[in-house]
């Protein structure tokens, strides 16, 4: 005869992260997060493109979960860490102020001055901005979107953009410019 019932281990996402969020226990966030740091590394490369530097994203990412699930009610954890991943990435190349083919990939007269103006160092004011942008870039017409993001994001150059894209070189940059210029009119209506 049981008088306890024995409680299983976990076995989906939300389990996880109601266990971890109860027990504060690092191997439970560590199992958890395995399930998903494929992608979490996927997302990174993506946006960093440099391999070394995906891995280390990856593993910051991890180090900042430990006190962020602690913060926040998560419905979905897989769309929720692919959006922080991407947040994460966003914030580093921002800080970097890489430059791509002469150009900074985040240039302060676009994303600084206009984009990211209201940010502030709480997390959930950054999250709110960059959703707020990626909602702006999912609205951009179609060859608008597709060049923005060939340039901003993986960083390449007018005339890469003209080969993959089989568009004129004065296309591209109209795209571009186009681009960013609708881009800058979202977010401030979001504002």
């Amino acid at each position: 005869m049981h008088f306890f019932k024995r409680k299983s281990n976990p076995h989906t996402d939300a389990e996880y992260l109601e266990a971890y969020q109860k027990s504060s226990d690092l191997n439970v966030l560590g199992e958890l997060y395995a399930r998903h740091m494929e992608m979490v590394f996927a997302v990174c490369y993506q946006y960093l493109r440099d391999e070394e530097e995906s891995k280390d994203a990856t593993m910051a990412i991890f180090e900042q979960l430990i006190g962020s699930l602690k913060k926040h009610s998560i419905i979905n954890f897989k769309s929720w860490l692919h959006s922080v991943a991407r947040n994460y990435c966003l914030m580093h190349l921002r800080e970097k102020k890489i430059e791509v083919g002469g150009l900074q990939l985040i240039d302060d007269d676009f994303m600084e001055k206009e984009i990211f103006v209201h940010l502030s160092d709480d997390d959930l004011d950054v999250e709110a901005d960059l959703q707020k942008l990626e909602t702006c870039i999912e609205r951009l017409e179609s060859e608008q979107k597709r060049c923005i993001d060939l340039f901003y994001i993986q960083g390449k150059c007018y005339k890469e953009i003209a080969e993959q894209t089989h568009l004129e070189m004065n296309k591209v940059k109209s795209y571009i410019q186009n681009g960013k210029r609708n881009l800058k009119i979202c977010m401030e209506k979001n504002n």
